[in-house]
């Protein structure tokens, strides 16, 4: 299942899945004109010297652009990292990973393994064959800091910065360094081959049953992401409630209403949302804002996702739905 690269005493498992990291362009110059997910994962690591006495384990696992990123994909990486964290050598692994969808890779993987040993992922805005790559740089880190002692849980790795899946978000769309983690802030840095950490590793919790569940699942529950705007409408909900009254087999179960301000909501698509919940789909508000949470206020008809970007409680949703699903009980709200 795996290539071996390197020799030495524990080892670093890396996953590859695709993105602009693997992307070949027909020149070397063209950083945007590129096809995402055509070079091999142990080609990437060629060149790559591995911290002292770790060996690398490559391993193919999807080879996508992560915009068509999909819950297939996502199964079998928790499958894999679970296997490979179970090996009493194993010091962590790494995913190579595409930038548009990573954050949300980053934290369906937490909510589903709650590693005690890291999961790196890790990217590239320039492809394979740039000039100047940002690749190798990255995944040197990210190994850098899956062989870390002490490091836990799931992280991303972007221009020596180490973020928490829980806050990691893209914020720009060409810049090499194109995540940011709020105002929780990062976590880390990396500096010439050494971590120099700035905050708590969030704190580990158990995730078996989340796993037993999603390893079992065909699909996950559909969850729709609706904007609120300026002149927002309900047409969209409505046509999701008329599709669920039709018995539709994949009838929208959740909708995360991405939100203005502290979850406010134009009345109209306000009132739709309510229609919804009536009528058994859960709803949950999420802020557009990219930094702050969401402050509740007493009596909400409409709960709120606190800090979560609305992509990550759409996973968050979702999950919530599939444990209800495995235990006879679906709530609307």
């Amino acid at each position: 299942m795996g290539e071996n690269i390197q020799g030495g005493t524990r080892r670093v498992v890396v996953l590859g899945t695709g993105g602009t990291i693997a992307g070949r362009a027909g020149r070397a110059g063209d950083n945007i004109g590129y096809t995402a997910g055509e070079v091999g994962v142990s080609e990437l690591l060629g060149g790559i010297d591995a911290p002292e006495g770790i060996a690398l384990l490559a391993e193919q696992v999807a080879q996508v652009d992560s915009k068509d990123m999909s819950f297939a994909i996502w199964q079998t990486l928790a499958q894999r990292c679970a296997h490979w964290l179970a090996k009493a050598d194993v010091a962590g692994v790494v995913i190579t990973h595409g930038t548009d969808t990573l954050e949300e890779t980053a934290f369906f993987l937490q909510s589903v393994l709650a590693p005690s040993k890291p999961v790196v992922l890790t990217c590239a805005m320039r492809p394979a064959t740039a000039l100047a790559p940002d690749g190798p740089q990255n995944v040197r880190d990210a190994i850098v800091v899956a062989a870390t002692a002490g490091v836990r849980g799931v992280v991303a790795v972007c221009a020596g910065t180490v973020h928490s899946a829980f806050d990691v978000q893209k914020v720009h769309t060409y810049r090499v360094d194109a995540f940011d983690s709020g105002d929780g802030g990062p976590l880390a840095y990396v500096e010439e081959g050494a971590l120099r950490v700035l905050r708590n590793w969030p704190a580990p919790h158990a995730a078996t049953q989340v796993f037993d569940r999603v390893a079992g699942a065909v699909s996950l529950p559909r969850v729709e992401i609706v904007v609120s705007h300026a002149e927002a409408r309900g047409a969209i909900v409505d046509a999701l409630i008329a599709e669920r009254k039709r018995g539709s087999a994949d009838a929208v179960q959740g909708l995360v209403l991405a939100a203005t301000g502290n979850g406010t909501l134009h009345h109209a698509l306000e009132a739709a949302a309510l229609r919804a919940q009536a009528e058994g789909i859960a709803v949950v508000r999420a802020t557009r804002c990219m930094q702050g949470r969401i402050l509740a206020k007493p009596d909400e008809s409409l709960r709120d996702a606190g800090a979560l970007t609305p992509v990550k409680a759409r996973i968050a949703l979702a999950l919530e739905l599939l444990a209800a699903s495995a235990s006879g009980r679906i709530e609307g709200g």
